[in-house]
């Protein structure tokens, strides 16, 4: 691709429509390359910019699009933030390169937050890595309550987001932040269950001042199918794991669990999970044959390891 690339800017007459279809036979990478970024910022900067832009603007293909994309990140402007953006949205196949023109570039935490709100799967992972990586204040506010959305692949980032975020620094503000008690419920659950991917309980320095805070901060709100399934994870995760794995003394993963468990039977809380299950929720169904016979929960008292409807 470099060599393509390199060819193409040797000839000062050369078009970008001319590279439209050159790539399909070589490997194009989509996460940042040095050679590529070689390439851009040995030619004219301007004539880099414009063929980047150009092909992704009217690149008909994932090769040339992906090319125009690379050449953006590394000689791009301010003035290519909305059109990286856009192509950014695909984020599965543009989001590494995007992020990394936006991580790399001043105003770049503000592009940066604009695609993690509208970006899921690995896309998400890339964003959300570069925000991490980037430290800065401003998207502080955004990685306490949004960061995670509740996928698998948030694992790779939930740990790094926590610390990051200095998520231990904010537990005084959680009685008056719903938002910020979901998002640390989903947290969580996700460090409780990702080793081999990110920063799990067992090795968070802050897990138990952290579970703590959501055990006594969660059952201030009104129960929903989410918090229910969220608490009932942890809850599981607090009754089967050694403390260790939570961070904690056997004498605080008890008291963590019963905290917990306290909430999941209070009378609201169970009749919101009764309802769940019997409006056939994916969540509630999965956790009354999966995690409620180990649990002994109020909502399903009579449910047997693997019994089904």
């Amino acid at each position: 691709m470099a060599l393509i690339l390199d060819a193409h800017f040797a000839r000062a007459s050369a078009l970008p429509s001319e590279l439209a279809d050159a790539f399909h036979d070589v490997y194009i990478p989509i996460h940042p390359n040095e050679h590529i970024a070689a390439a851009a910022e040995q030619a004219d900067r301007e004539r880099v910019r414009q063929t980047g832009r150009w092909l992704v603007r009217h690149g008909t293909d994932r090769c040339s699009v992906t090319v125009g994309l690379a050449l953006l990140a590394a000689v791009g402007t301010a003035d290519d933030i909305p059109l990286i953006q856009t192509i950014g949205l695909l984020s599965h196949r543009f989001g590494p390169l995007a992020a990394h023109a936006f991580e790399s570039r001043p105003a770049g935490v503000e592009a940066l937050l604009w695609l993690a709100e509208r970006v899921t799967g690995w896309g998400r992972v890339h964003v959300v890595e570069a925000l991490c990586r980037l430290g800065d204040p401003a998207a502080r506010p955004w990685l306490l309550r949004k960061a995670c959305d509740g996928d698998f692949l948030n694992g790779y980032f939930a740990g790094k987001v926590a610390t990051v975020a200095r998520l231990h620094e904010a537990l005084a503000d959680l009685n008056t932040d719903s938002d910020m008690i979901d998002h640390i419920g989903r947290l969580l659950h996700l460090m409780s269950d990702c080793g081999g991917m990110g920063l799990t309980l067992a090795h968070y320095p802050h897990s138990r001042a952290v579970l703590e805070a959501h055990a006594r901060s969660v059952g201030s709100l009104s129960p929903t199918i989410e918090r229910y399934f969220t608490i009932a994870l942890l809850t599981q995760h607090l009754t089967t794991k050694p403390p260790e794995a939570a961070g904690c003394t056997a004498t605080q993963q008890e008291a963590l669990r019963e905290m917990y468990l306290d909430v999941l039977d209070r009378e609201e809380w169970t009749e919101t999970a009764c309802a769940g299950f019997t409006a056939d929720d994916n969540q509630m169904r999965w956790l009354a044959d999966h995690r409620a016979p180990q649990l002994r929960l109020r909502a399903f008292p009579d449910r047997e390891p693997g019994a089904k409807e």
